[in-house]
């Protein structure tokens, strides 16, 4: 089985637009991450949804768990409306990682190793220049759990 059996549709988002766009997209396709594409349209980097998370949440919560069972959920649900002006761009992390992109004929276990290796619930699939689509952390397993 090559990458191009494991590829499916899913949205793309512009490294310029609204990070709760993206937390939107994510929610509705019930997608663990999304390809962001640079200014030209080609796969810049994935945004996982941990991500976004790690935007909302304030890092003194991040840093002591203890802190966060203090918050009420009214306070709590105000965290996610920061995100309101903030662009994909914001959520990145500061320093880039390799980006998970493979061709169409990677084997399964090329597909996993990339997707290990770079922490990334998805894999995008590109060929000659072209987007695919991306293998999925799901589809990946799923296919794994299967064999």
């Amino acid at each position: 089985m090559r990458a191009r059996d494991l590829v499916a549709q899913i949205p793309t988002i512009a490294v310029d637009a609204p990070v709760v766009e993206a937390a939107h997209l994510m929610v509705e396709r019930d997608l663990p991450g999304l390809i962001v594409l640079d200014e030209r349209g080609r796969p810049f980097t994935i945004l996982p949804g941990t991500q976004v998370l790690r935007l909302a949440v304030p890092h003194y919560c991040q840093d002591d768990p203890a802190l966060a069972r203090v918050i009420d959920e009214a306070h709590a649900d105000e965290f996610l409306r920061t995100l309101g002006g903030l662009t994909v761009r914001r959520a990145l992390p500061d320093r880039p990682r390799e980006l998970p992109v493979t061709d169409p004929d990677a084997t399964v276990l090329e597909v996993a190793a990339l997707m290990a290796r770079t922490r990334s619930p998805l894999v995008a699939v590109v060929d000659a220049g072209r987007l695919l689509g991306a293998v999925t952390l799901n589809a990946l397993m799923s296919r794994l759990v299967g064999a």
